[in-house]
Formats: C-alpha cells, sequence, structure tokens
C-alpha cells in the first residue's frame, strides 16, 4: 500500500532515459535453515543481492520491494526448511517479478559461509572447515535458470619450482656416489620443496531444470582438485602430512581446473549436456606479487567429450 499523499518519485520520468539492465539491493544479510539430511539444520548467515531491470522511462526502482521480497520468502523459508538453497533464490527472483510490474528479468544471488565438521588426518582431532557456498537465480528474460556452487581454500605446490630443486638434488646425491636407480626411488618417496601457495577453488554449476545437486559434493571436489587439504587445527604430525602429501601432488592453477572437470563428469554422469560449469582456480603466490589464475566455463557435453578424449587417448 503507499503512503497517502506523497509522490512516486521512482515512477517519474528521468532525466536522461537510458534503461539499466540491474538495479536493486546488495549485501542484505539474512539468517536460514537448511536442510541437508539429519536431525539438525545447518544454519547460515546468509548475503543477498536481488536485482532487476528499469526500463529507460522510469526513474528509479522501488528499493523497499527487494527488501520486501527477500523479509518475505526468508521468513517462509526460516519456519520451512529448505533442501535447496537455489530454491530460495528462485521464489525470489519470481516474486521480484510480480511485484515490479516494469520489470522484465530478475535475479536473486546469495553467498553464505558454510562449517563442515571433519577430523585432522594423522592426530585426528576435531576441527571445522569453512566453504563459501553460492546460490543464483534468473527468471524472465527468456534466461531462466539456478546456480549452485561453492568457494573452498587450499593448498598448492608450484610443479616448476619442484622440478628445479628436484634436479639439485639429484646432482648432489649423485656426487655422493647414490646410483640412479637409488636416486630416483628417494625423490619418489622424498618430494622436493616448491614454492606453495594458499589456493582458492570456485566450482558452479547452472542448469534450467532444477537437477539435485549436493553441494557438499561440490565442495569436497573442489577441495580434493588443489595438491592437498588445509584444516583449521593441525598438530605437527598434521602439519608434516599435509606438506608431504601437497609437495607429492604438484599442481599449477590450469591442473586444478582440470581436476575439477574430470571430477565433475566423473561424479555427474546424469546431469544434461546442456548444464554450464563454471571451474576457477586462484592462487595467492608466495614468490611473486602478483597471483595465478586459471577458468574454464563449459557446458556438461562438452567437458564430457574432452575428458572422454583423454580417458580414451
Amino acid at each position: 500500500m503507499k503512503d497517502q499523499g506523497l509522490p512516486d518519485v521512482q515512477a517519474a520520468k528521468p532525466e536522461i532515459e537510458v534503461g539499466l539492465n540491474r538495479v536493486g539491493v546488495k549485501g542484505v544479510k539474512k539468517l536460514i535453515e537448511i536442510e541437508r539430511g539429519g536431525d539438525r539444520p545447518y544454519v547460515l548467515m546468509a548475503t543477498f543481492e536481488a536485482l532487476v531491470d528499469l526500463p529507460g522511462f522510469r526513474k528509479g526502482a522501488d528499493m523497499s520491494r527487494n527488501m520486501e521480497v527477500i523479509d518475505e520468502i526468508l521468513e517462509t523459508a526460516t519456519q520451512k526448511r529448505t533442501l535447496r538453497i537455489e530454491n530460495i533464490c528462485k521464489e525470489a527472483a519470481e516474486l521480484l517479478l510480480n511485484k515490479h510490474n516494469y520489470t522484465t528479468r530478475a535475479e536473486v544471488s546469495m553467498e553464505a559461509e558454510f562449517a563442515i565438521r571433519e577430523e585432522t588426518p594423522v592426530t585426528k582431532k576435531r576441527t571445522q572447515n569453512t566453504a563459501i557456498i553460492i546460490a543464483k537465480a534468473v527468471a524472465g528474460g527468456g534466461d531462466d535458470h539456478e546456480e549452485i556452487g561453492a568457494r573452498v581454500t587450499g593448498i598448492t605446490v608450484c610443479p616448476c619450482s619442484k622440478e628445479m630443486m628436484s634436479e639439485r638434488a639429484k646432482k648432489k646425491l649423485a656426487s655422493l656416489g647414490l646410483g640412479e636407480q637409488e636416486v630416483q626411488e628417494f625423490l619418489e618417496e622424498i618430494p622436493q620443496a616448491g614454492h606453495s601457495q594458499r589456493g582458492h577453488a570456485t566450482l558452479k554449476i547452472e542448469s534450467k531444470n532444477s537437477p539435485e545437486i549436493n553441494v557438499i559434493e561440490l565442495i569436497e571436489m573442489a577441495r580434493d582438485s588443489m595438491s592437498a587439504k588445509i584444516f583449521n587445527l593441525a598438530k605437527r604430525p598434521d602439519e608434516d602430512y599435509m606438506t608431504y602429501h601437497a609437495h607429492l601432488n604438484a599442481k599449477f592453477v590450469e591442473d586444478c581446473v582440470r581436476s575439477m572437470a574430470k571430477k565433475v563428469v566423473d561424479r555427474f554422469e546424469n546431469l544434461d549436456d546442456e548444464m554450464i560449469v563454471t571451474m576457477i582456480q586462484s592462487n595467492d603466490e608466495s614468490i611473486h606479487q602478483h597471483d595465478a589464475y586459471a577458468e574454464r566455463i563449459a557446458t556438461m557435453g562438452s567437458l564430457r567429450e574432452e575428458v572422454g578424449k583423454n580417458n580414451h587417448g
């Protein structure tokens, strides 16, 4: 209901009649509960964006309506626990379209920090690992779709610097009288140093038909695509384990993205070929002032074809 006697400034004609693609609110924080199996729900503090397109004849969007939609849908979601965070975004985007009769497209996105309970690899201490879960939905404009994904942190080791250190070790071991086979066995058992990075992997799947995709699986696939997982709690044996296995599994950013691609193809055999997969790896370099980055955005069909060629090539 509009305030009686107050002008609707947003509905006025703008001084410059230019349409806008995305107008709305960002940084809206809401508490939500997600049912992902078990007795207890996951309680998340989520940050939302709610955006619509704006025609050139209108001065502004009704920002209060965007906030109203988010409050309305999240109140519903907290009362009936939802299994899919994508559904929250989808319902909110559809409500945005209904409440803004001048728009043709609406999108709602969400990010939330998600905690996973786990044990350290050696000492078996209970700890938690955190990931960012991502959801988005677009309604209208002939582009209806949903997106679910995760962004995680791990460790990577540079294969190039590791190989240089291995060559140095080979020369030294040979000078001490070790044979070629002994040197090779030593290097296979004791990987040499390489400069390490904190890696950030993002894995998202976009679809039009709302398939059941477990976000926890996406988190684990992204974590496993780097040189090694990291743990918030780590005693010395755990630190040794992470360091050793990271150096056994040295990877460039490109390797991490390709590893995600293979894991997605191997795990999701039933997903439609038209679904779009986004895979991103960004590494905080330790010996450079810049960061390393790689990404691939492709349909499931394209990834299946490329991974299949590798499997049979």
